[in-house]
């Protein structure tokens, strides 16, 4: 769907992405995992090597499973698991859980910027929240992030894929082309969002997890791509 890019004007819906868009969170994933590869020390493997199994095994936990730290901690034991061609011990898996100890006590820490624009936006637009993964998990950081009063609603779904974009417009009853996606992931974020006919704003993270990664068309005129939240101010 092509629609003429509208002007900046206000009492626009603008939908939010979370994780590593209003606060880091892949960042800490990828420190355990870096201590993980460390920790196995692989005879005949390099990091490169381990690590393409772990993405493959992530991707298909995820399709199974949702997302989070559970999941995440299911991944590693499987990779353990498939390196050593063993089931993991009760001591290698009190190893990976201490790994994983960082993801449990880890304090929500927003990114520049994030708290002052929700102010400057929520009082001309009406703002959405829209996270996946644990229900439980992202609810603790939501409240955590004490950004909640911001949004009209917020909503934790499994997935986010074209099909959650056209219930989130039902759910609300908002048009589409007068409608925003604000995110880092291609995959979860612009991609599905701009097939719902919505448009969509691109804010690389460089930690974003290596599965949410996607082509972009960099001819597509409805995808905005900034390179801070804070610019959102000087378009909405």
């Amino acid at each position: 769907m092509r629609q003429d890019t509208p002007g900046r004007r206000d009492a626009q819906v603008l939908v939010f992405d979370a994780d590593d868009t209003l606060w880091e969170n892949n960042v800490v994933f990828e420190r355990v995992i870096d201590d993980f590869l460390g920790w196995l020390d692989h005879p005949t493997l390099d990091r490169a090597q381990i690590r393409a199994i772990l993405d493959d095994i992530e991707r298909a936990n995820a399709a199974v499973h949702g997302y989070g730290s559970k999941v995440f901690l299911r991944s590693l034991g499987e990779c353990l698991e498939r390196l050593r061609q063993r089931p993991a011990s009760a001591a290698e898996r009190r190893e990976i859980d201490a790994l994983a100890e960082a993801l449990v006590n880890h304090q929500v820490e927003l990114m520049p910027g994030v708290a002052a624009t929700l102010d400057a936006l929520a009082e001309r637009h009406r703002l959405l929240l829209l996270t996946k993964g644990d229900r439980e998990e992202q609810q603790r950081k939501l409240d955590a992030s004490g950004l909640l009063h911001h949004f009209h609603a917020a909503h934790i779904v499994r997935e986010k894929n074209v099909d959650t974009y056209r219930w989130l417009v039902g759910e609300h009853g908002f048009d589409p082309g007068a409608a925003w996606m604000i995110g880092n992931s291609p995959k979860s974020d612009i991609l599905p969002a701009r097939a719902a006919g919505m448009w969509a704003v691109f804010i690389p993270n460089e930690n974003t997890w290596v599965l949410e990664d996607d082509d972009l068309d960099p001819t597509d005129p409805g995808v905005l791509r900034l390179a801070a939240f804070g610019d959102l101010l000087r378009h909405f």
